[in-house]
């Protein structure tokens, strides 16, 4: 009497919910009683076909067994080649394993193959040929089914948060069409998400963990890039058809403008200028910049009325004006004429921008190294994925830990080339006119405090000074100078054969003392 293991498998996710399995083991059970064989087990197996031949669960288990009571097993009885496997690798190896290794018949229960005949190898390879064939058409007529559904402007996948699927079903319960609906419970969420965002006041990733961290970074950012929640669908491209942006029949969750702002923050396209709390006065445009001298306090600015009747602009101290109360138009004088005095050597910005060049041809060198590193990590995870495979199939590892070590791996996987994939696709073409501007206004940055509007001085004034600047009608201090600024000034001076004194600052300038008359005497 021969001891049969029956193996039953649908071959795709609708099947597993008729009769298919208990039909399978009913005709296999059938069988085996009419022949007088014994069965030992029933493995079904509800694995889509979609899913890879060899990570299939129940015939590893069938594999393991096998393997432990080979003297136990005299055959593998299964319907037919397709319910088996439509990848003829994978029949070929499972005939070594069993069949050659092992001594375990393994066949069809229709379509049964002699496998001591010569034609045995063309046999099994038209079998399962055969339904590889078929299952590809099948597949080609869903992905086009897919692309006409989406192209007509309706959702054929699942729904993305925020969005739910729908059902339509009949009296008998039959579903007669589906389609997408708003998630009132989810949709809030999404759309607090996109309005956040677009405000362009916080970093998403913190917008991410204040209101949505259940939510993945990686979903998350899809979700900010995704045009469906703009009533829009994209229709990948084929190899034959290029990519389509078409109308959805949904309802949209946010408005294209909302939508649009936020790509645009997420391009680093939108500049987030935020607004001082009171508008700036141009004469007054170093007064959050300016300190008391004598008491530290921050210097402000108001117009004091002449005696003909004319409005005249002042800083002062608001301590007392006996510390300081200057004409406005005096102190920005005297600050363009310090400011002068930062603008460099011409041999010195000829050499700083050589430097920078040569700097940004290094970085490009050490990113080229990256890349190759990259390169080689990539070949190495992928030696190691078909190792791993290797051991799964020789029955060293079981399928949790092939599943474990294997999504490791193609984390790994995913991770390094997202990141050459970065590398190799910066935004270089910009750095050449940012890195000339620059080094002109340097060049030019008296001229710049005498005619730039005061916003556009204020925002250069926050990129020099890191640190308040004291002026008592003589000179500027400050120990807050940018370093660029700060290595500039000293080698210029250098260069114009300047001796400072060692207890003078870099950043003591003596300005021009105000003439008589320009402003009142105080009481």
């Amino acid at each position: 009497m021969k001891n049969v293991i029956l193996y039953c498998r649908v071959s795709s996710d609708e099947q597993k919910t008729n009769t298919s399995l208990d039909f399978q083991e009913k005709k296999l059970r059938q069988h085996c009683d009419k022949n007088g064989y014994n069965v030992i087990a029933c493995y079904k197996e509800d694995f889509s076909a979609k899913h890879h031949d060899f990570v299939r669960p129940e015939m590893i288990k069938i594999r393991d067994y096998c393997k432990k009571h080979k003297r136990e097993v005299d055959m593998i009885l299964f319907l037919r080649w397709d319910r088996f496997s439509r990848n003829p690798e994978f029949a070929y190896m499972f005939k070594r394993i069993f069949l050659d290794d092992w001594g375990i018949e393994f066949n069809a229960l229709e379509s049964p193959i002699d496998f001591e005949a010569t034609e045995w190898s063309s046999s099994l390879s038209q079998y399962c040929s055969t339904a590889h064939t078929e299952n590809n058409k099948i597949s080609r007529r869903t992905r086009d089914g897919i692309r006409e559904t989406m192209l007509s402007g309706r959702w054929a996948n699942s729904a993305p948060r925020g969005y739910k699927n729908v059902h339509i079903v009949d009296e008998n319960g039959i579903t007669i069409s589906k389609t997408i609906e708003i998630d009132e419970q989810k949709a809030p969420t999404i759309r607090a998400i996109f309005q956040e965002v677009a405000k362009g006041v916080e970093a998403p990733c913190a917008i991410r963990r204040r209101i949505a961290p259940e939510i993945p970074e990686s979903t998350f950012l899809d979700i900010l890039r995704n045009i469906f929640y703009k009533g829009k669908i994209r229709v990948p491209a084929t190899k034959t058809e290029p990519e389509v942006i078409v109308d959805g029949l949904h309802e949209p969750l946010v408005t294209e403008a909302i939508f649009d702002t936020v790509q645009e923050i997420m391009d680093g396209k939108r500049k987030k200028n935020p607004k001082l709390t009171k508008p700036v006065t141009p004469e007054f445009y170093l007064r959050k910049y300016l300190v008391c001298p004598h008491c530290g306090r921050a210097i402000t600015g108001a117009f004091s009325t002449g005696g003909s009747g004319g409005k005249y602009p002042y800083y002062f101290c608001p301590t007392t004006g006996r510390h300081v109360r200057m004409s406005a138009d005096t102190v920005n004088t005297a600050f363009v004429d310090y400011i002068s005095s930062l603008r460099p050597n011409e041999a010195i910005m000829q050499l700083y921008l050589e430097v920078m060049n040569d700097l940004r041809k290094e970085n490009a060198r050490d990113i080229r190294a990256v890349i190759d590193k990259l390169d080689t990590d990539i070949y190495e995870i992928n030696e190691r994925m078909n190792k791993i495979e290797d051991k799964y199939l020789d029955g060293e590892i079981d399928i949790d830990t092939y599943n474990r070590m294997i999504n490791r791996q193609k984390q790994q996987l995913k991770a390094a080339g997202d990141r050459k994939e970065l590398l190799e696709t910066p935004n270089r073409g910009k750095i050449e006119p940012q890195l000339r501007y620059s080094i002109s206004l340097i060049d030019n940055i008296d001229k710049f405090f005498q005619y730039a509007p005061a916003d556009a001085k204020i925002r250069v004034l926050s990129s020099i000074f890191s640190e308040k600047l004291e002026f008592d009608g003589k000179i500027f201090r400050t120990d807050g100078l940018n370093k660029v600024f700060d290595l500039i000034y000293q080698q210029t001076n250098e260069l114009r054969g300047l001796n400072k004194k060692s207890e003078e600052s870099f950043s003591t300038f003596p300005a021009s003392v105000p003439r008589a008359g320009v402003e009142p005497a105080q009481g």
